[in-house]
C-alpha cells in the first residue's frame, strides 16, 4: 500500500509524502515532534470525507491508520501531531464565505488576522475569543480548542459564539450540527445513521449520569480540559446542542469543515488602570475590587518579566516605526528607574476598561482606582492607546525576547495554563512558587488574573536528558497542586498531548470513563487524533518529545 498514492487518487487537493513538507508539519509550537506519514490538503469538504472513509476502510482492514486536523499549528500541546495522516486546511480551505449581521461562516483554514479583518470591514464586529496569537492562529484552532484569549473576562470563550458546525463524522458523513428543540433532537435519534446514533447515545449517557457530570463541571472561570458534557444540555432553553461538545475536542470527534460564527462589536475606548503590587496576601481583594466595575481585560505579569523588560528594553522597541520606538523608549524611564532603585514589584496588573467615549473609559479607570483606596499599592492610570502601549508590549513580548536573546534554550509549554479560584491566591501562588524552586529553571509567569489563569512556559535545552526528565517530573507536581485548590489543568490551551495523562488528577475514575465512551461513540475506529483527550500516557510524553530544537 502506498499512502500518498492511495490518497492522491481519491481527492481532488494534494497529498504529500516528501521529507520538506512532513517535516514541515511534524511541529507545533509545544514540546514535541511527530513526523506523519503523509500531508494531506483537502479542497472541500468531500476531500475531508474520502480522506476519512479511507481511514476508517484501513483500520477495519486492520490497518493502523489516523487522521489528525490541522490549522496554522499554532497549538502548544502536540494537539495536531501524528505519525500518519496529517490534514492540513490552510492551503485551501480558507475562505471567509459570508459576513452579515451578527454572523460570519468561514471554512477552518481561514487565519484570525484575515478574518477579523474581513469582519470588521464588513459589520464593525469581530469574534473576541482570539489567543495570543491572534496574528498566526487560524479559525479551526480556536474552535478546536476552545480558546480565549485576553478578552475573555468580559466576551468568553470561543465556545459562546459557535452557532453552527458543518462536521465530518468517523464513517465519512457530512452533517451539520447546531442547537436542536427537543422535537427536532426526537427526529434526529430515530435516524439510523451515524448521526442518528451519536444523539441517541450522547443523549442517553448525559441522561444516565446528569448528577455526576454537573458535579464535575469545573467552577473555575475557564476550562478546555476533557469533554464538555455539561455544556451539550441548555437547560434555560431546551436545547440539545453538540457543537458545545465538538469545540474544544481538538478533532478527536468530528472534523470540523465549516463554522458559522457570533460576532460582537467591542468598544471603541480604552484606559488602563495599572497597579504595582508586593503584597500577594491582598491580591483576591484587590481582583475582586476591580472587578466590580467590569474591566473588559484584567492581565498580569510577574516580577521576573518585569526585570526582563527592562533589560531587553532595545530589542523591545526596535520593531516598532521610529517615532513609536522613540516614545516606547521614554515611557520606560520610570520602570528603568524603579529597577535601578531595587523597587520592583512582585505583580504588575493591568485592568483595561472599554468603553463607547475616552471621557467613559477614564472615568472607569479611576473609579476602580479609588476602590482600591486603604491596600498597600502604587497605582498609575494609562490614559492613551500609547500610554497603555508599553505595559501590553511587557506582557505580549518579553518571553519571546527572553527566548531570542538566550541561545540554545527553547520555550518549553507544559505547565502552561493552569487556572485556580481567585481566592486562592494567597495559597496557591506560594505553594507554586515553592514547587519551581527546586528547579533551575528560566520562567516567567504571565496571566490573566480576572481569570485565575495563568501561562508560565520555561525555557528548556531539550536536548539535554535532564530537562526532559525535569519535565516528567515536575508536570505532575504542579498538575496536583492545581488540582488540590480545585482548578483547572488548562483554562484555553486544552489536553493535546502534553496533558491528557493528567486528566485522572482533575476527574474522576467514572468522569474518564464516561470520556472514553464519547470517544467510542463519536469514533469506534479510533481513526480521529487517537490519544488525545483520551487514553493518552506518559509514555506519549517522554516519546514523542523534542530531543533538539
Amino acid at each position: 500500500m502506498n499512502l500518498r498514492d492511495d490518497l492522491a487518487h481519491l481527492i481532488k487537493g494534494d497529498a504529500s509524502d516528501d521529507a520538506s513538507v512532513r517535516g514541515a508539519h511534524s511541529r507545533d509550537t509545544s514540546i514535541f515532534e511527530r513526523m506523519p506519514s503523509v500531508v494531506v490538503f483537502p479542497k472541500d469538504a468531500d476531500d475531508v470525507s474520502a480522506v476519512v472513509r479511507y481511514a476508517a476502510e484501513a483500520r477495519r482492514q486492520g490497518t493502523s491508520i489516523s487522521i489528525a486536523a490541522r490549522s496554522a499549528g499554532t497549538d502548544m500541546t502536540g494537539g495536531p501531531l501524528t505519525n500518519s495522516i496529517s490534514l492540513v486546511f490552510t492551503k485551501y480551505m480558507k475562505r471567509v464565505l459570508d459576513i452579515a449581521g451578527d454572523r460570519a461562516v468561514t471554512e477552518p483554514g481561514v487565519y484570525y488576522r484575515d478574518f477579523e479583518r474581513e469582519t470588521l470591514a464588513k459589520t464593525g464586529k469581530i469574534v473576541p475569543s482570539y489567543p495570543a496569537s491572534r496574528e498566526l492562529c487560524a479559525l479551526g484552532g480556536m474552535v478546536s480548542n476552545n480558546s480565549g484569549g485576553e478578552l475573555t473576562l468580559r466576551y468568553g470563550k470561543t465556545n459562546r459564539y459557535v452557532r453552527e458546525l458543518e462536521v465530518v463524522l468517523s464513517d465519512g458523513s457530512q452533517i451539520t450540527v447546531r442547537p436542536l428543540s427537543r422535537d427536532e433532537l426526537a427526529l434526529k435519534e430515530r435516524e439510523q445513521t451515524l448521526e442518528g446514533a451519536i444523539y441517541r447515545e450522547i443523549h442517553a449517557l448525559i441522561d444516565a449520569h446528569a448528577e455526576e457530570i454537573e458535579k464535575a463541571r469545573p467552577d473555575v472561570t475557564k476550562n478546555s480540559a476533557g469533554y464538555a458534557l455539561w455544556d451539550v444540555v441548555n437547560k434555560e432553553n431546551g436545547t440539545f446542542d453538540l457543537t458545545q461538545l465538538i469545540t474544544g475536542s481538538q478533532g478527536t470527534l468530528a472534523l470540523i469543515t465549516k463554522m458559522t460564527l457570533g460576532l460582537v462589536k467591542t468598544k471603541d475606548h480604552r484606559a488602563m488602570l495599572v497597579i504595582f503590587l508586593s503584597d500577594i496576601d491582598i491580591l483576591p481583594e484587590i481582583v475582586a475590587r476591580v472587578l466590580m466595575h467590569k474591566p473588559e481585560s484584567f492581565e498580569s505579569y510577574d516580577d521576573q518579566t518585569f526585570k526582563l523588560a527592562v533589560r531587553f528594553i532595545p530589542q523591545i522597541v526596535s520593531h516598532f516605526g521610529f517615532l513609536q520606538m522613540l516614545r516606547l523608549a521614554f515611557a520606560f524611564i520610570p520602570e528603568a528607574w524603579m529597577v535601578a532603585r531595587g523597587g520592583v514589584p512582585k505583580l504588575v496588573l493591568m485592568a483595561e476598561f472599554a468603553e463607547d467615549s475616552a471621557h467613559e473609559a477614564l472615568e472607569k479607570a479611576r473609579e476602580a482606582r479609588d476602590a482600591l483606596e486603604g491596600l498597600a499599592v502604587r497605582t498609575k492610570i494609562a490614559k492613551s492607546e500609547m500610554a497603555a502601549k508599553k505595559y501590553w508590549t511587557i506582557r505580549r513580548e518579553s518571553f519571546a525576547l527572553l527566548r531570542k536573546n538566550l541561545k540554545g534554550l527553547y520555550a518549553s509549554p507544559f505547565i502552561d495554563d493552569i487556572v485556580v479560584h481567585p481566592k486562592d491566591y494567597p495559597r496557591f501562588l506560594p505553594e507554586l512558587s515553592e514547587v519551581l524552586s527546586h528547579y533551575k529553571l528560566i520562567y516567567t509567569i504571565a496571566g490573566h488574573i480576572g481569570d485565575g489563569n495563568f501561562h508560565i512556559i520555561p525555557l528548556m535545552n531539550l536536548a539535554r536528558p535532564l530537562d526532559h526528565e525535569e519535565i516528567l517530573e515536575l508536570s505532575p507536581k504542579v498538575y496536583a497542586l492545581v488540582a488540590k485548590y480545585r482548578g483547572s489543568i488548562t483554562g484555553e490551551h486544552n489536553d493535546g498531548i502534553i496533558r491528557t495523562p493528567f486528566l485522572p488528577l482533575m476527574y474522576s475514575e467514572g468522569m474518564i470513563r464516561l470520556f472514553a465512551h464519547v470517544k467510542a461513540i463519536f469514533d469506534p475506529l479510533n481513526i480521529l487524533n487517537p490519544g488525545k483527550k483520551v487514553a493518552g500516557t506518559m509514555e506519549d510524553i517522554d516519546q514523542y518529545m523534542l530531543k533538539h530544537d
